[in-house]
């Protein structure tokens, strides 16, 4: 009795006890010493057995834009509007002084509301450099929360010192259609 004899004992005695889950030995003994020739699959059955490309499966869901072609269409590029913004004066001015934080907090997200709205493109928050604070800027430090956390608000910093320094930030609006 050769290992070939004693593997098929065992393949027979064990697919009964495992339900017929492994196949015969016979079939496996048959397939060891003489492969069928594999068969021209059918083109449908091929088809359905092709994995998608990712990249084109993600191309076909999102979607894709020629951001080159927007920028040509545009009257003004991004980096134009952000050279210009930086450079002019502020469309509209809140001034936070004396506030406490929820009142601050309240009246920041009506000014940015209302600036939205009214389509101003960059504002300037007075909020003090925390002199009169305990150990840090309350305020500066809300207003610092609030721009990170609102959705329309864009690139933002102090002002220079002539304007106020480090008590005063500015900040640029997202444009409405390249957020």
């Amino acid at each position: 009795m050769d290992f070939g004899d004693i593997l098929d004992a065992w393949d027979q005695q064990t697919a009964r006890a495992l339900g017929n889950r492994r196949k015969g030995a016979a079939r496996q003994k048959a397939a060891r010493q003489d492969p069928p020739s594999p068969k021209p699959p059918d083109q449908k059955h091929q088809k359905n057995h092709q994995k998608p490309n990712p990249l084109t499966a993600w191309l076909q869901v999102h979607g894709a834009y020629d951001k080159d072609a927007i920028l040509d269409t545009a009257k003004e590029r991004p980096w134009e509007r952000r050279h210009r913004l930086l450079h002019t004066r502020a469309d509209a001015v809140i001034d936070l002084h004396g506030l406490n934080r929820d009142d601050a907090w309240n009246a920041l997200h009506l000014f940015f509301s209302n600036s939205k709205r009214q389509g101003f493109e960059k504002l300037l928050i007075v909020h003090g450099k925390g002199n009169h604070s305990g150990s840090t800027s309350v305020l500066k430090h809300l207003v610092k929360t609030f721009i990170e956390t609102c959705p329309f608000a864009g690139e933002s910093g102090h002002a220079n010192a002539t304007s106020g320094g480090t008590g005063v930030t500015w900040v640029l609006l997202k444009n409405q259609k390249n957020p």
